[in-house]
């Protein structure tokens, strides 16, 4: 019976996954190579640790039933609050942000392990609310995803909470939610984070005045404009419930996203410092900041130009090894990859990604348990999310956030997190056959 269960595994983005970490370990290696040819890093040890520790991580995974992993999905959540919290309080400080706990050398960073109970959870919410109203399934589900997003905010860790996001959005569009509420969030967002960056913006890089930023320089006017924009939307929200014009919803719509926006940016500007904001613009224009902000991004985009199409041979990469690049081999693990192995190089990690999306859409659509489903569509969305906006921030064509790439980049929380879900993936397409004789 065991031997027909594992035969079940999807092993095409078991060896997808398996070739990254490979790439991974091999470019862990090359980053620690100094400009005269020796090796002066051992991380790449700890990386092969930490994948063979990783795969007895998935083989769990794979094994234990997903479907009872809903059973103690509330009790997971709130572990993981309890956990960020005394990070919150207690944590270690890395790269500026308390984001780490650990004994001596040895650390975890308990929210990348959050994303995955993140997702279980929602999943478990979405499948058990589906008879609700959807507005009051909307709202809890945000709820569900801003508890835990809040607290890694307040690390301060940009990178890791943006991913709940996505992962949110896209659990909420599998599940029926409707358009409307999840562009609520999707603008509301991205409204924010404009907001909070166009003082930086007009400084640093526009560098001429705009009399438009005033309202979030000054606190008097952005209040202004807060209590305008709240009016009109309070006052629009009685004249929908009075005369049910949809006139008066899409007012209501676009002023609640304004104001929030506004309120919510004002938090991010307490939150995040100057500098972690410049990180998010400095892309539109690195050389306004060359040796600060926009060092890493023109030191990427030297490394990746440099590689040409068959890139210059491994460990002959002069960025890396001239350690022109930092963070080489976590964020920019694939700037290294590029220069040694060209277009080449990237387009195996390119195709290697696309295998294992497109598997995990397959997963979606061939499992008949929704809970599975939905566990599936929140992996999706996270592994989308790490290599778009990884390899976009390498290329200088999106912010930097500290993202990692998954599966290649060095550490051991995103690469056992990585391995964990690539075991659920695994479970869930393993039991498709079998789903309709378990009773949750």
């Amino acid at each position: 019976m065991k031997l027909r269960f594992v035969s079940q595994f999807d092993y095409v983005i078991f060896f997808a996954a398996l070739l990254l970490i490979i790439l991974g370990v091999a470019f862990i290696y090359s980053s620690g190579v100094d400009s005269s040819g020796v090796s002066v890093s051992t991380e790449y040890v700890r990386q092969i640790v930490f994948a063979c520790t990783g795969l007895l991580l998935l083989a769990a995974a794979a094994f234990a039933d997903f479907r009872k992993i809903s059973r103690y999905a509330l009790y997971l959540y709130f572990g993981l609050l309890a956990v960020l919290v005394y990070t919150f309080l207690f944590g270690r400080y890395v790269n500026g942000a308390r984001s780490w706990l650990g004994i001596g050398s040895f650390g975890v960073q308990p929210s990348e392990f959050g994303k995955v109970i993140f997702i279980i959870f929602l999943a478990r919410h979405l499948e058990h609310s589906s008879q609700w109203p959807p507005f009051r399934r909307f709202l809890t589900s945000l709820g569900i995803m801003l508890l835990p997003m809040c607290l890694i905010l307040l690390q301060p860790d940009l990178g890791t909470a943006s991913v709940y996001l996505p992962v949110f959005l896209i659990m909420c569009f599998m599940a029926g939610i409707p358009l409307r509420y999840i562009f609520l969030v999707l603008f509301g967002g991205m409204l924010t984070v404009v907001f909070a960056v166009l003082p930086i913006w007009e400084s640093e890089i526009y560098q001429k005045t705009l009399g438009i930023i005033r309202v979030f320089q000054s606190d008097s006017l952005r209040l202004i404009v807060i209590a305008a924009g709240g009016a009109v939307a309070v006052v629009s929200l009685v004249g929908f419930i009075r005369f049910k014009n949809r006139y008066y919803f899409w007012l209501v719509y676009v002023f609640g996203i304004l104001t929030f926006a506004l309120v919510a940016s004002k938090a991010v500007n307490y939150v995040l410092k100057d500098y972690q904001i410049k990180r998010l613009i400095v892309f539109l224009n690195p050389d306004s900041d060359p040796l600060g902000a926009g060092w890493n991004i023109i030191q990427s985009k030297i490394a990746i130009g440099s590689g040409n199409f068959f890139g210059q041979g491994f460990l002959r990469g002069t960025q890396s090894h001239y350690h022109f690049l930092p963070q080489q081999n976590t964020d920019f693990i694939f700037s290294i990859l590029s220069e040694e192995w060209g277009f080449i190089g990237g387009m195996i990690v390119y195709a290697l990604y696309f295998v294992i999306l497109t598997r995990i859409l397959a997963i979606i659509k061939n499992t008949p348990h929704v809970f599975g489903a939905y566990i599936a569509s929140g992996i999706f969305g996270m592994f989308f999310f790490h290599f778009i906006v990884n390899v976009g921030m390498v290329m200088g064509l999106m912010p930097i956030t500290g993202i990692p790439l998954l599966f290649l980049s060095y550490g051991g929380s995103s690469l056992w997190t990585a391995m964990i879900c690539v075991g659920l993936l695994m479970g869930i397409y393993a039991r498709r056959l079998e789903i309709s004789n378990i009773t949750l």
